[in-house]
Protein backbone atom coordinates (compact mmCIF):
# COMPACT_ATOMS: atom_id res chain seq x y z
CA UNK A 1 0.00 0.00 0.00
CA UNK A 2 1.02 3.79 -0.62
CA UNK A 3 0.38 5.48 2.36
CA UNK A 4 -0.02 9.41 1.93
CA UNK A 5 1.00 11.41 4.78
CA UNK A 6 -0.37 14.42 5.57
CA UNK A 7 2.81 17.04 7.71
CA UNK A 8 2.72 20.09 9.69
CA UNK A 9 1.96 23.14 7.62
CA UNK A 10 3.95 25.32 10.37
CA UNK A 11 6.78 25.00 12.32
CA UNK A 12 4.90 24.66 15.53
CA UNK A 13 1.72 23.64 14.89
CA UNK A 14 -0.81 24.26 17.88
CA UNK A 15 -2.40 20.94 16.84
CA UNK A 16 -1.66 17.80 16.73
CA UNK A 17 -0.75 17.03 12.10
CA UNK A 18 -1.97 13.17 12.32
CA UNK A 19 -4.66 11.59 14.60
CA UNK A 20 -3.51 8.83 17.17
CA UNK A 21 -4.22 5.99 14.73
CA UNK A 22 -2.55 7.35 11.42
CA UNK A 23 0.28 8.07 13.90
CA UNK A 24 0.74 4.77 15.04
CA UNK A 25 1.04 3.17 11.75
CA UNK A 26 4.10 5.02 10.69
CA UNK A 27 6.86 2.84 12.51
CA UNK A 28 5.31 0.15 10.22
CA UNK A 29 6.85 1.64 7.43
CA UNK A 30 10.49 1.57 6.11
CA UNK A 31 10.19 3.25 3.01
CA UNK A 32 9.37 7.19 2.72
CA UNK A 33 8.85 9.34 -0.89
CA UNK A 34 9.70 12.40 0.42
CA UNK A 35 10.29 15.75 -0.86
CA UNK A 36 12.89 16.85 1.59
CA UNK A 37 14.49 14.28 3.46
CA UNK A 38 15.92 16.32 6.24
CA UNK A 39 12.53 17.99 6.86
CA UNK A 40 10.76 14.63 6.44
CA UNK A 41 13.49 12.72 9.25
CA UNK A 42 12.48 15.75 11.87
CA UNK A 43 8.88 15.29 11.79
CA UNK A 44 9.64 11.22 11.88
CA UNK A 45 11.63 11.95 15.07
CA UNK A 46 8.64 12.99 17.21
CA UNK A 47 6.48 10.01 16.35
CA UNK A 48 7.08 7.54 18.94
CA UNK A 49 8.75 3.67 18.10
CA UNK A 50 10.30 5.26 14.72
CA UNK A 51 13.21 3.21 14.17
CA UNK A 52 15.90 5.33 11.91
CA UNK A 53 18.42 2.73 10.91
CA UNK A 54 15.71 0.66 9.16
CA UNK A 55 14.45 3.54 7.06
CA UNK A 56 15.14 4.28 3.40
CA UNK A 57 14.12 7.64 1.78
CA UNK A 58 13.74 8.54 -1.55
CA UNK A 59 13.37 12.19 -2.96
CA UNK A 60 11.17 13.55 -5.25
CA UNK A 61 10.52 17.09 -5.74
CA UNK A 62 10.72 20.10 -8.31
CA UNK A 63 14.27 19.63 -8.84
CA UNK A 64 13.97 15.45 -9.54
CA UNK A 65 14.31 15.32 -13.40
CA UNK A 66 12.21 13.16 -15.78
CA UNK A 67 15.12 10.66 -15.58
CA UNK A 68 14.98 10.13 -11.43
CA UNK A 69 11.36 10.05 -11.82
CA UNK A 70 11.50 7.18 -14.22
CA UNK A 71 13.79 5.02 -12.29
CA UNK A 72 11.63 5.99 -9.07
CA UNK A 73 9.11 4.28 -10.88
CA UNK A 74 10.31 1.29 -11.63
CA UNK A 75 11.17 0.84 -8.06
CA UNK A 76 7.47 0.95 -6.61
CA UNK A 77 6.58 -2.60 -8.24
CA UNK A 78 10.01 -4.26 -6.17
CA UNK A 79 8.83 -3.00 -2.85
CA UNK A 80 8.64 -5.69 -0.73
CA UNK A 81 6.80 -3.26 2.22
CA UNK A 82 4.33 -0.61 2.41
CA UNK A 83 5.11 3.35 1.34
CA UNK A 84 5.08 6.48 3.18
CA UNK A 85 4.49 9.24 1.03
CA UNK A 86 5.04 12.71 2.25
CA UNK A 87 5.51 16.34 1.33
CA UNK A 88 7.34 19.29 2.49
CA UNK A 89 3.61 20.83 4.37
CA UNK A 90 0.11 19.63 4.48
CA UNK A 91 -1.17 17.11 2.27
CA UNK A 92 1.04 15.10 0.03
CA UNK A 93 0.00 15.10 -3.83
CA UNK A 94 -2.27 18.19 -3.81
CA UNK A 95 -0.02 21.01 -4.98
CA UNK A 96 2.96 18.92 -4.96
CA UNK A 97 5.32 16.87 -7.10
CA UNK A 98 4.09 13.64 -4.59
CA UNK A 99 0.57 13.27 -7.25
CA UNK A 100 3.68 11.50 -9.87
CA UNK A 101 3.88 8.66 -7.37
CA UNK A 102 0.26 8.45 -6.95
CA UNK A 103 -0.65 8.54 -10.17
CA UNK A 104 1.68 5.28 -10.89
CA UNK A 105 1.01 3.37 -7.65
CA UNK A 106 -2.70 3.28 -9.67
CA UNK A 107 -1.26 1.79 -12.55
CA UNK A 108 0.67 -0.72 -11.08
CA UNK A 109 -2.31 -1.67 -8.74
CA UNK A 110 -1.03 -0.40 -5.59
CA UNK A 111 -3.67 0.43 -2.88
CA UNK A 112 -3.53 4.03 -2.17
CA UNK A 113 -4.61 5.21 1.56
CA UNK A 114 -5.05 8.95 2.41
CA UNK A 115 -4.06 10.25 6.15
CA UNK A 116 -6.37 12.61 7.70
CA UNK A 117 -4.40 15.58 8.60
CA UNK A 118 -4.10 19.63 7.62
CA UNK A 119 -4.51 20.77 4.33
CA UNK A 120 -3.77 24.48 4.11
CA UNK A 121 -5.91 25.26 1.13
CA UNK A 122 -9.14 23.41 2.80
CA UNK A 123 -8.61 24.99 6.17
CA UNK A 124 -8.31 28.88 4.24
CA UNK A 125 -11.16 28.13 2.28
CA UNK A 126 -13.44 26.93 5.65
CA UNK A 127 -12.40 30.10 7.28
CA UNK A 128 -12.69 32.56 4.59
CA UNK A 129 -16.62 32.81 4.44
CA UNK A 130 -16.25 32.31 0.49
CA UNK A 131 -18.34 29.84 -1.46
CA UNK A 132 -17.32 26.40 -0.18
CA UNK A 133 -19.70 24.98 -2.64
CA UNK A 134 -18.15 26.05 -6.24
CA UNK A 135 -14.35 26.91 -5.60
CA UNK A 136 -11.14 26.10 -7.59
CA UNK A 137 -7.71 25.83 -6.95
CA UNK A 138 -5.40 28.21 -9.39
CA UNK A 139 -2.32 27.23 -7.78
CA UNK A 140 0.49 29.96 -9.08
CA UNK A 141 -0.40 32.24 -11.48
CA UNK A 142 1.76 33.93 -14.55
CA UNK A 143 5.06 35.76 -12.67
CA UNK A 144 5.10 38.26 -16.42
CA UNK A 145 3.20 41.36 -15.10
CA UNK A 146 0.30 41.22 -17.63
CA UNK A 147 0.15 37.65 -18.03
CA UNK A 148 -0.77 37.95 -14.60
CA UNK A 149 -3.09 40.99 -14.51
CA UNK A 150 -4.94 38.72 -17.53
CA UNK A 151 -5.09 36.04 -15.69
CA UNK A 152 -6.20 37.92 -12.55
CA UNK A 153 -9.21 39.71 -14.60
CA UNK A 154 -10.82 36.20 -15.69
CA UNK A 155 -10.56 34.67 -12.65
CA UNK A 156 -12.05 37.67 -11.00
CA UNK A 157 -15.21 36.89 -13.34
CA UNK A 158 -15.76 33.57 -12.29
CA UNK A 159 -15.39 34.74 -8.59
CA UNK A 160 -18.39 37.30 -9.70
CA UNK A 161 -20.42 33.77 -10.91
CA UNK A 162 -20.03 32.70 -7.10
CA UNK A 163 -16.87 30.34 -7.84
CA UNK A 164 -14.22 30.96 -4.81
CA UNK A 165 -10.67 31.22 -6.44
CA UNK A 166 -8.01 30.11 -4.58
CA UNK A 167 -3.89 30.87 -5.16
CA UNK A 168 -0.68 30.10 -3.63
CA UNK A 169 2.35 32.85 -4.31
CA UNK A 170 5.90 31.51 -3.22
CA UNK A 171 6.45 33.11 -0.21
CA UNK A 172 8.95 36.50 -0.93
CA UNK A 173 5.92 37.05 -3.78
CA UNK A 174 3.41 37.51 -1.17
CA UNK A 175 3.42 41.73 -0.64
CA UNK A 176 3.87 41.62 -4.60
CA UNK A 177 0.57 39.81 -5.46
CA UNK A 178 -0.97 41.50 -3.21
CA UNK A 179 0.07 44.90 -4.48
CA UNK A 180 -0.99 43.64 -8.03
CA UNK A 181 -4.45 42.15 -6.76
CA UNK A 182 -5.03 46.13 -5.03
CA UNK A 183 -4.00 47.52 -8.86
CA UNK A 184 -6.02 45.03 -10.84
CA UNK A 185 -9.55 44.51 -9.33
CA UNK A 186 -12.21 46.46 -7.47
CA UNK A 187 -11.32 48.10 -4.19
CA UNK A 188 -14.69 46.50 -2.53
CA UNK A 189 -13.66 43.19 -3.52
CA UNK A 190 -13.04 40.79 -0.74
CA UNK A 191 -9.98 38.70 -0.60
CA UNK A 192 -9.33 36.03 2.47
CA UNK A 193 -5.33 36.42 3.27
CA UNK A 194 -4.40 32.63 5.43
CA UNK A 195 -1.13 32.53 6.12
CA UNK A 196 0.93 30.07 9.16
CA UNK A 197 -2.28 27.86 9.61
CA UNK A 198 -2.15 26.17 12.61
CA UNK A 199 0.92 27.80 13.37
CA UNK A 200 1.18 29.61 16.68
CA UNK A 201 1.00 33.51 14.90
CA UNK A 202 -1.92 32.23 12.69
CA UNK A 203 -4.02 34.69 10.48
CA UNK A 204 -7.09 34.53 8.46
CA UNK A 205 -8.99 37.32 7.42
CA UNK A 206 -11.22 38.35 5.23
CA UNK A 207 -11.84 42.39 3.95
CA UNK A 208 -11.98 44.30 1.01
CA UNK A 209 -8.72 45.11 -0.91
CA UNK A 210 -9.48 48.48 0.05
CA UNK A 211 -9.38 47.43 3.98
CA UNK A 212 -5.80 45.63 2.71
CA UNK A 213 -4.31 48.53 1.07
CA UNK A 214 -4.38 50.46 4.24
CA UNK A 215 -3.68 47.98 6.17
CA UNK A 216 -0.76 45.33 4.83
CA UNK A 217 -0.40 41.93 6.88
CA UNK A 218 3.01 41.43 7.82
CA UNK A 219 3.44 38.30 5.87
CA UNK A 220 6.52 38.47 3.79
CA UNK A 221 8.23 35.07 3.55
CA UNK A 222 5.33 33.45 5.03
CA UNK A 223 3.25 30.75 3.44
CA UNK A 224 0.20 32.10 2.48
CA UNK A 225 -3.13 30.78 0.78
CA UNK A 226 -5.01 33.95 -1.02
CA UNK A 227 -8.91 33.80 -2.10
CA UNK A 228 -11.58 36.13 -3.59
Amino acid sequence: MLYLIPTPLAPNPHLPTLPNWAESLLPELEIFIVENTRTSKKFLAKIPNINFDNLQFFELNEHTTEQEKSDLAKLLPTFSQDIGLMSEAGCPAVADPGAFIVAKAHTLGIKVVPLVGPSSIMLALMASGMNGQNFAFQGYLPIEKEQKKKKILQLYQLSKQGQSQIFIETPYRNRQFLADLIQFLPLNTLLCIAYNITGQDEFIQTQTLQHWQKNPPDFHKKPAIFIF
